[in-house]
């Protein structure tokens, strides 16, 4: 299958007659990645110029000049590079060196034809919402702002009970969730924790949230979807517990009572890499373990 670049702009390597710069990137177990790069060093040498490996999350990305990373590892260290790009994002090729791998599509054995698909321009890449989040105290922010590409959660901490977390949007109060907690995730997130907590799957291009909340008191409390284009506050009334505001599993803050968890869409968006041949749907499919038909266990052992 032959893809198109979004646009009629060919790649600024062949306009400008020259090999692409390439990150390296990975954040997981350092031997188990180094083993992996070692088996691919050749691969990347052979097609591109290295502008940067990085194996544990030391480098300075926002000096680097590439024209996409390769990210090794899992979603985690995909999660991790989104953010540590900052509002400097480049187009990532996630090889998938985990379990599961929703953004990390490809088997390391896939890297050597999808470069010489991406050197020849043959590629698409597609732009994902990302968030940020601040929490705000009186009136004014006690946090940085965050940058997040699956997920804010606000959760429970010790003694471990039920808190309750006004949700308003664009300023106005849309109720109050009793619950463990409650979840604000982008369409790419939606595969993650909010799925987990029955929350919808949104296609991982559209420019939505999901609100998810965690074991709500009320069985009528079901997820919600809302344009990304909108302002969400989550706020604290008389914690009893100690909740938390974590960020893409990166803890935050520890918020106190009638304290703002404010996400909103970020003016950056995670450019993923697609190869032809892997599709929305055939990730889905095969992650996911839609088979398909059911068969008998008596036909399956034949």
């Amino acid at each position: 299958m032959t893809l198109d670049p979004p646009t009629s702009i060919r790649p600024a390597w062949i306009e400008q007659s020259r090999r692409p710069r390439v990150m390296v990137l990975s954040y997981v177990g350092y031997d188990r990645v180094a083993s992996a790069w070692h088996q691919m060093r050749d691969v990347v040498h052979e097609l591109a110029d290295l502008a940067l490996v990085d194996l544990g999350g030391h480098g300075e990305l926002d000096a680097c000049d590439a024209d996409f990373a390769i990210v090794l590892g899992g979603d985690g260290s995909i999660l991790r590079a989104a953010r540590l790009m900052g509002n400097r994002q480049i187009p990532v090729l996630g090889i998938n060196l985990g379990k599961l791998g929703f953004l990390a599509d490809l088997s390391p054995p896939e890297l050597l034809p999808a470069l010489r698909d991406i050197v020849v321009g043959n590629y698409r890449i597609v732009d994902h919402l990302m968030l940020e989040c601040a929490v705000w105290r009186g009136a004014a922010p006690i946090t940085p702002v965050q940058l997040g590409l699956n997920e804010v959660a606000v959760l429970s901490g010790p003694p471990f009970s039920m808190i309750d977390i006004d949700l308003f949007v664009d300023s106005e109060w849309v109720t109050t969730y009793s619950c463990d907690g409650l979840i604000v995730s982008t369409p790419v997130g939606s595969t993650a924790h909010s799925l987990s907590a029955g929350g919808p799957i949104l296609r991982k291009d559209l420019q939505a949230f999901v609100i998810s909340p965690l074991s709500p008191h009320t069985l009528t409390m079901r997820p919600v979807v809302d344009t990304a284009d909108r302002c969400y506050e989550l706020v604290m009334r008389r914690p009893h517990a100690s909740p938390t505001v974590v960020i893409d599993g990166c803890p935050l803050h520890v918020l106190e009572s009638n304290d703002r968890v404010v996400v909103r869409r970020s003016p950056a968006s995670f450019q993923l890499i697609e190869i032809g041949g892997h599709t929305y749907y055939r990730t889905l499919r095969e992650k996911l373990g839609w088979g398909g038909r059911i068969q008998s266990l008596s036909r399956q052992e034949e």
